[in-house]
Order: C-alpha cells, then structure tokens, then sequence
C-alpha cells in the first residue's frame, strides 16, 4: 500500500513512490519581483496606463523616465527639437507608437536617428505597449515615442 500526505488533518491522494523525485509542496512555481520602473499597463485608442496612471497626452517613456506632455499630436510635428529629449536619453532603439495604425514619418526623421546611431521601429500603439514591456523586461535600452490624439 503506497502511504499518504498528510497536510493539517487532509489526506491526499496516495503518493507516488519514485527514487528520483522529490516533490515539495507548496512551492512557489515563479518569484514575484516589484521593481520600479516603468510598465504599461494599459491602453485605448487615445490613452495609456503607466504603472496604473492614466495619460491623455502625447509621452516620452523609457524604463525609468517619463516626459509628459510631448507636444507632438501627429507625425507631421515631428521635429528635431522635440525628439531632442529621446536622442538625449541615448537608447539602442526607439518605438514610434502612431496611434490606432501604423503611419511611417518622412524619411527625414528616419535620417534624423541614423545620424544619431539610433534604431526607430514604428508600429502601431498596441503593439509598442506590447513590444515596449518586453524589451523592458529584458533590460534593453528603449526608449516609446506614444503619439495621442489629445
């Protein structure tokens, strides 16, 4: 007869009896980590939710800044004087969110980031909030450029 656990009176299933296992309960399977940096948690077609705040407003965010207000509404704002602060924070590549779809600057502003040595990826806002938190997870150097209508 195989024995049984026995945990605060309950007793469990009969135990398999194995020479190479040695099972633990109530193991935790992942380690729960609070850091502080930035996360988004959230996002509509014309907000975004870091580390649960709302934001209405065109942002600058990497792991650990945030600029808000960009004053950028579209793509034909987009200047070297308000990319300034993303080229300032010196990131291996920066994620354009351009709203609802995915629209593609002038081809200056992509010669604007070759000069500075910097990867731009432009997609869509849901996919930058995605591919943004991941990245960040990874520790990589990225900055998100999220462009909102407000």
């Amino acid at each position: 007869m195989c024995p049984r656990l026995s945990i605060n009176g309950f007793q469990s299933a009969p135990l398999i009896e194995l020479d190479f296992y040695i099972i633990l309960p109530g193991m935790p399977l992942a380690e729960d980590i609070v850091t502080n940096r930035h996360r988004i948690s959230s996002y509509s077609d014309d907000t975004v939710s870091i580390n649960e705040s709302v934001y209405r407003q065109s942002l600058i965010l990497t792991a650990d800044t945030l600029f808000n207000p960009w004053p950028v509404t579209g793509l034909d704002q987009l200047s070297s004087e308000n990319l300034a602060p993303i080229f300032e924070s010196r990131p291996a590549v920066v994620l354009l969110g351009t709203g609802t779809r995915q629209h593609f600057p002038e081809a200056r502003i992509f010669g604007l980031f070759g000069e500075q040595g910097i990867g731009l990826e432009v997609m869509d806002n849901g996919a930058l909030c995605r591919t943004f938190n991941i990245l960040v997870a990874e520790d990589r150097a990225v900055t998100a450029a999220i462009i909102l209508p407000g």
